[in-house]
């Protein structure tokens, strides 16, 4: 059994026309019949261009849209089919990631405030010592000083701000991690930073994660296995080496084409 299978996840979204009297005339087929399994501790990379549908996959996983058809089954259980009040429960074992932290992060919360309310909600009777030392340690294991923790998100750099986001995103204690384009908005010498942190902490905690992005570059760097999104469905899917050295499907070929390259001129 795998850690986690999607068995033809398809999430659609109605298009409707007209003032008093609307009526359905059309379906964006955002994803289409998605079959992807996971194994424990694995990256896997999903990229594809923007509005390919990898953003809407990963909400389906998370149950923040419901699919319409399909089911997300992890470690044996189907979170498609668990009441909303179940789902507020077990997404304490998965998390996520998003593009941009500062819009993901309460800007009235300093970061004590952000973490504590993220550790304890698995961990509600913890006392105030421990829970500190929780906030200390886990700031550490990110690479920020906790003597940092009063500030608040304006006061932190975008590559730091990235890095309270993902303490936030273990502080629950999770084994599966959605990463939703996490250094798209980063500068480049930053991304490779958070890259690292990333695959430090898979390597350390046993993660899984799902690692989204639309450049291929970014996705071989961290990924086991890559697969390759294009219209709402996947079009290509294998080792991160293979898929990027060995690319079959032409939409795949084109975003290797597509990846910048230095040339010499002189």
């Amino acid at each position: 059994m795998a850690f986690l299978e999607l068995n033809n996840i398809k999430t659609h979204f109605p298009v409707s026309k007209g003032v008093l009297m609307r009526k359905v005339t059309d379906t964006i087929k955002a994803v289409d019949g998605i079959d992807l399994s996971i194994e424990e501790g694995e990256i896997l990379g999903l990229v594809g261009e923007s509005g390919c549908g990898k953003s809407t996959l990963s909400r389906t996983i998370m149950q923040l849209i419901p699919a319409t058809e399909g089911s997300v089954m992890l470690k044996g259980e189907n979170l498609s089919s668990l009441a909303r009040s179940e789902i507020r429960r077990r997404r304490l074992d998965f998390q996520m990631i998003f593009q941009d932290p500062y819009a993901s992060l309460n800007p009235r919360m300093t970061i004590n405030s952000t973490l504590a309310e993220a550790i304890t909600q698995r961990h509600k009777k913890l006392k105030t010592a421990d829970l500190d030392d929780r906030i200390a340690q886990l700031m550490e294991r990110v690479g920020l000083d906790s003597r940092f923790r009063q500030k608040y998100p304006h006061e932190f750099s975008g590559g730091q701000r990235q890095r309270i986001a993902i303490a936030r995103a273990l502080a629950p204690e999770p084994k599966l991690i959605i990463a939703d384009e996490p250094v798209s908005a980063l500068d480049v010498s930053i991304q490779s930073q958070i890259l690292n942190l990333l695959l430090k902490l898979r390597h350390d905690l046993n993660l899984t994660m799902i690692f989204i992005s639309h450049d291929l570059s970014v996705v071989r760097y961290i990924s086991d296995n890559i697969a390759v999104m294009h219209q709402g469905k996947i079009v290509e899917y294998g080792n991160a080496e293979d898929v990027f050295n060995k690319a079959q499907h032409p939409y795949t070929q084109k975003l290797i084409e597509a990846i910048p390259h230095i040339k010499n001129i002189a």
